[in-house]
């Protein structure tokens, strides 16, 4: 019996598997006749990979897309950070920057940033343009664009260089979150969204060691200052890594090169098998309505937009390490043990929230440390205390981002056009909490920063109450499904919470 799958825009693109590897694929169990996984799975129908061509693809994909995916949102944080580094090797000194404009150059950034995920996203679902090319190209264009940093001469030049960065950065992370989606399925996609979380976290680690030994060893040198040399060198390497997404990153799961037309067919049905509610497209601007009228999607938008409101302390960590009491280079060097653990825990809670398809209890284990530390932090002014909840805070609100996220595209995946919409409009929606949390850390409010760590506090909680709401929520639609009220019991594939 033949494998249909549902139409796809891209699929005239992609070439058909031979009927006895279809059969073969149907006879393991992970799909029947309509591509969909049957009820012998767990509470959602997500099933364990049995199939042996099924983990050789995944592993594939592992090792082809993982690397390149990572190195690109790695430097995605590098080069919008090198602008706090080249702050303390005299930028604004050179560009005559007064008052609030160097406040103004970084927040200007996010205007362009939330603008064009939206769009981005509709366009990469659109089946009109080649996935690897589109990011890759969009990589090359905040490659030069950041580089162009070194060539400004004043205010106005930083300004225009900082809302041009933001727009050529917008499309890379919620792009790579549709991408990551569309090859893995739900018990799989936490993992791989906490190891692409991992480069934003160990680039925020890093990005001061590679501004210092850039500093030390350039600065002044053939007529340029060093926080010169620290943009073009990065955009000279993001560059490079953007030519080399050409080649690994992949296109829809009917149409990457590198797979073979066997393995093509099963990335591409294992997907809609894992598919909740999945359904024929309608096109990418009624999909973004579909989305925007499913009200859950309002739910996890600020669910996700309470957990980077409780993650505000990145972008102010030095100055909470340094109201510890050290010297600057201590905190500095202080700064990069509790990211670097951050990471470690992140893919771990990653593993286990796949292994057992279960969102609500890690986020409510993980936030909660999380809140219990910010709590700790507003009570005590011990220097032991104060830097083991600093581990303890990173660690558990960081771990949350991969679980949220993968929990999106479960949950509002029906068909990929209304997926990208969703991680888009959820991403700017998070990505907001920017404008408000920056006023949340005063220098008149140290060293304890208490309108700051109780804030974190209550934002963590209200993380948790949502994702039990949530959970709530999707029990009740898999209830209806059961007993027909709604559509979708036939495929056994129900909501995971």
């Amino acid at each position: 019996m033949a494998l249909e799958h549902k139409s796809d825009p891209q699929n005239d693109a992609g070439e058909k598997c031979n009927a006895s590897f279809v059969e073969d694929v149907q006879s393991s169990g992970f799909a029947d006749e309509k591509g969909r996984t049957k009820a012998e799975g767990d509470y959602s129908g997500a099933v364990r990979k049995t199939d042996p061509r099924e983990i050789q693809l995944v592993r594939k994909l592992d090792m082809r897309m993982m690397p390149i995916v990572w190195a690109m949102y790695f430097l995605n944080y590098v080069d919008r950070n090198a602008i706090a580094s080249a702050r303390l090797n005299g930028l604004e000194d050179d560009l005559g920057l007064e008052g609030t404009q160097y406040n103004t150059c970084i927040s200007i950034l996010f205007v362009g940033y939330l603008l064009m995920q939206i769009p981005s996203n509709m366009f990469m679902s659109s089946g009109k343009v080649r996935l690897s090319i589109y990011m890759s190209v969009c990589m090359a264009g905040w490659a030069i664009v950041s580089a162009c940093t070194a060539l400004t001469k004043n205010y106005t030049g930083l300004v225009l260089v900082r809302f041009f960065l933001g727009i050529a950065e917008a499309p890379f992370y919620p792009g790579a979150l549709f991408l990551l989606s569309m090859f893995y399925t739900r018990k799989e996609i936490a993992l791989r969204i906490s190891i692409l979380y991992s480069g934003n976290i160990v680039a925020t680690a890093m990005s001061g060691l590679i501004a210092v030994a850039t500093f030390e060893t350039l600065d002044n040198k053939h007529g340029l200052a060093g926080w010169q040399w620290l943009f073009i060198i990065e955009g000279a390497v993001t560059f490079g890594i953007a030519v080399l997404g050409l080649l690994m990153l992949p296109d829809h799961p009917l149409t990457t090169r590198w797979l073979t037309p066997e393995e093509r067919e099963l990335a591409h049905s294992r997907i809609l098998a894992d598919t909740v509610g999945s359904r024929d497209s309608k096109g990418v601007l009624a999909s973004l309505k579909e989305a925007c009228r499913d009200p859950r999607l309002y739910l996890l938008a600020f669910m996700q937009n309470m957990h980077l409101s409780a993650c505000s302390f990145n972008n102010f960590f030095p100055t909470v390490i340094g109201s510890l009491g050290f010297n600057s280079t201590i905190t500095l060097v202080l700064t990069c043990p509790p990211y670097l653990v951050s990471g470690v825990v992140g893919v771990v809670v990653g593993i286990t929230s796949g292994k057992w398809n279960e969102r609500t209890w890690h986020i409510t284990g993980s936030m909660g440390i999380a809140v219990v530390a910010f709590i700790i932090s507003c009570a005590t002014m011990n220097k032991a205390a104060r830097y083991l909840c600093c581990f303890l805070f990173t660690s558990g609100a960081y771990a949350v981002n991969s679980v949220i996220l993968g929990w999106v595209s479960a949950t509002l995946g029906q068909t990929a056009e209304k997926k990208a919409a969703s991680l888009s409009v959820v991403n700017v929606v998070a990505n907001a909490s920017y404008i408000y949390t920056a006023y949340l850390y005063p220098e008149t409010n140290g060293p304890r920063y208490l309108i700051a760590m109780s804030s974190n506090a209550a934002f963590g909680t209200a993380t948790i109450a949502s994702a039990w709401a949530l959970r709530w929520w999707l029990q009740n639609t898999n209830k209806k499904i059961q007993r027909g009220a709604l559509p979708g019991a036939e495929d056994g594939v129900f909501y995971a919470y």
